[in-house]
């Protein structure tokens, strides 16, 4: 089956931004092409000055941001998300598209997604690599397959550094946006109880619950398939959001309704620029504890006010 590629032309002095959104949109990784500094990095990696003619014909002011869409997916949406997100952004772009074999997207990324320690105790190692040292942490298994969640980027790796800090032995937990699980199968490794994982994406469900199993917690994993938590009851001691701003901005409109005086409510994936909107949308209850930021993503934990 093939996969869409959309490459999206920027200004090289917006690369970084452009691939911060695009990582957005997508799970399985995205690759940059950006010359502006091409013999300065060759010199640097590989102390010599010759370069390939063809490289040195490459356009130094712009960059490409190239991402990949499977067959499962729609990319008339991620190509509107992403309008939205660069326009935001004041970001002048180009979009283009055409479809890839899958194999090869996919084998690709695969080989530069290596097994990566997150805050003090966690690895995340991927199924398919056996070269690598605990040294005593918790090994989360991890086969993100289509699904959003690898650690690999700062949104999701920010959450698990807060989980690190904020799960509770025995407490039961909430993932909105769940993806591959990783959220969910961290925190039960790290003491919870119970877990529930929703997603809009069936796929992603369906990973997350492999996902569980992989780590010997289906047991204590709950995965739906629905949007944000209309199909979700009850209370919980942790609530995590790793999603875009606008979701959590929509999310947080009812989550006190999920939430007691002790609920810890973790929230990622919000671009820098979108911090005001989000904090705009919190209930007037709730109050900021902690924030985390990294290159531009900020995750920010809330509580009920005493």
């Amino acid at each position: 089956m093939d996969w869409t590629e959309i490459i999206v032309e920027v200004d090289t002095k917006d690369i970084d931004t452009a691939g911060n959104i695009a990582q957005m949109t997508v799970p399985y990784g995205i690759y940059i092409e950006d010359y502006s500094m091409l013999e300065e990095e060759v010199l640097a990696i590989a102390k010599i000055d010759l370069i390939d003619e063809a490289l040195l014909q490459q356009d130094r002011t712009k960059g490409k941001v190239h991402i990949y869409i499977s067959p499962e997916d729609n990319p008339a949406e991620a190509i509107s998300f992403l309008k939205e997100r660069l326009a935001a952004e004041q970001i002048e772009y180009r979009i283009v598209s055409d479809t890839c074999d899958v194999e090869g997207c996919l084998e690709n990324w695969k080989k530069y997604f290596h097994p990566i320690n997150i805050g003090q105790r966690l690895l995340i190692r991927p199924v398919w690599r056996d070269d690598y040292d605990p040294q005593g942490r918790i090994v989360l298994n991890l086969e993100p397959g289509l699904a959003f969640g690898t650690g690999t980027h700062e949104t999701t790796r920010l959450c698990l550094e807060a989980l690190e800090e904020y799960t509770t032995e025995g407490a039961d937990m909430l993932d909105v946006g769940c993806g591959s699980g990783i959220l969910s199968v961290a925190a039960l490794l790290l003491g919870a109880k119970h877990a529930v994982g929703i997603d809009i994406d069936e796929l992603a469900v369906k990973s997350s619950v492999e996902n569980a199993e992989r780590n010997g917690v289906a047991d204590r994993y709950t995965g739906i398939h629905g949007n944000l938590t209309d199909k979700v009851s009850g209370t919980y001691d942790i609530i995590t959001a790793n999603i875009v701003a606008d979701a959590i901005i929509l999310l947080s409109g009812d989550i006190e309704h999920f939430m007691t005086d002790k609920t810890v409510y973790i929230m990622s994936g919000i671009i820098d620029t979108r911090l005001d909107d989000v904090l705009a949308a919190l209930p007037s209850s709730l109050e900021i504890i902690r924030q985390y930021e990294d290159k531009g993503w900020i995750c920010l934990v809330a509580k009920k006010k005493a």
